[in-house]
């Protein structure tokens, strides 16, 4: 299908990633209706530092996914929706599981049981992630990996995945779901890694971080939310897992290495215990086979790390007072 002229709602239109989303649609010709959650100050999320006009072309709706009427209301009279809202901190879901529990898996259901009812959506694309595969068992990681819960966070997220398949079993409604790894850019909270090692470098002291050995599938959200668009736009892709990644594996010390080049300083580094995560939920490797991508849609990423971080870097610099790195986000 074409988005071009369409109706589309995205949750979480406030986030990172789907922020970028609305971009993405806009720019194609969307009519982009972003579900975005209550606040009293009237905040959008990122969208806030989104491109310059892009509010005008987007209709924002208020509401909780985990509101089942406040979904339904914004599925009405839509073709298609992105469902990207999710708590998605790995250490806030040690805390707090079963806020993480209601979000991610009755939040998904409440999607899905919406559109059903409705019957009228064209596609429904639901956002997975990596984390679903726990440490590699081989790399790189197809859609076939088995699936490992690791964290509250991942089994979630395991949980969501697996109610969209049964509904578009169940039910034939085109459910499409994507796996993005490891998307980083601008408008990234410090909760994540590389905007944590850019602010901290920025501030010229020493960065306080967790294991520097793992590995990650750095993808630059540019390239992810296009993979978004263009599977959930794929007739092929629906009732598939369609994985989204670089396909390069980095180390987390050798994010730190490339960064203080781009800053021009040896950037050392010292071990905080509470970055760490349990020993037995760590995921010490991830690395993309995204060859499905390209098959089914013609996907690659086109944005080389070195250039990501660049390009982050620079954005944080203009948005420094986003950030407050001496304090770690969860």
């Amino acid at each position: 299908m074409r988005f071009d002229g369409k109706t589309v709602v995205i949750t979480g239109a406030g986030g990172f990633i789907g922020s970028h989303v609305v971009e993405r649609l806009v720019a194609d010709g969307a009519r982009v209706r972003a579900l975005l959650r209550y606040t009293s100050r009237g905040q959008r999320g990122w969208l806030e530092y989104a491109s310059p006009g892009l509010m005008s072309h987007v209709e924002v709706t208020l509401g909780d996914v985990r509101d089942f009427d406040a979904v339904r209301e914004v599925l009405r009279g839509a073709d298609a929706v992105f469902h990207l809202a999710a708590l998605i901190g790995i250490p806030y879901s040690y805390e707090h599981p079963q806020e993480v529990i209601d979000t991610n898996i009755i939040g998904t259901a409440n999607v899905l049981l919406a559109a059903k009812e409705l019957g009228s959506l064209e596609r429904i694309v639901l956002t997975s992630t990596s984390e679903v595969y726990g440490s590699a068992l081989r790399v790189p990681m197809d859609e076939t990996h088995p699936l490992q819960a690791q964290s509250p966070y991942s089994a979630t997220k395991i949980a969501a995945d697996a109610l969209g398949q049964s509904f578009q079993r169940s039910f034939a409604l085109p459910v499409t779901i994507v796996r993005p790894f490891n998307a980083y850019g601008p408008r990234q909270s410090a909760r994540a890694v590389i905007p944590t090692i850019i602010t901290q470098a920025l501030a010229g002291e020493a960065l306080r971080l967790g294991t520097l050995e793992t590995t990650r599938d750095f993808t630059f959200v540019e390239d992810t939310a296009a993979g978004f668009v263009d599977v959930g736009a794929c007739d092929d892709a629906v009732g598939e897992v369609v994985n989204v990644g670089s396909g390069v594996e980095v180390s987390i010390g050798e994010v730190v290495r490339r960064v203080g080049a781009i800053v021009a300083r040896e950037l050392a580094v010292e071990t905080d215990a509470q970055r760490l995560r349990p020993a037995k939920s760590e995921v010490s490797r991830l690395l993309s086979d995204s060859s499905k991508a390209k098959r089914l849609a013609g996907w690659e990423p086109r944005v080389s790390l070195d250039e990501g971080l660049r390009r982050t870097v620079d954005w944080i610099r203009q948005h420094s007072e986003l950030y407050r790195p001496r304090e770690y986000a969860v």
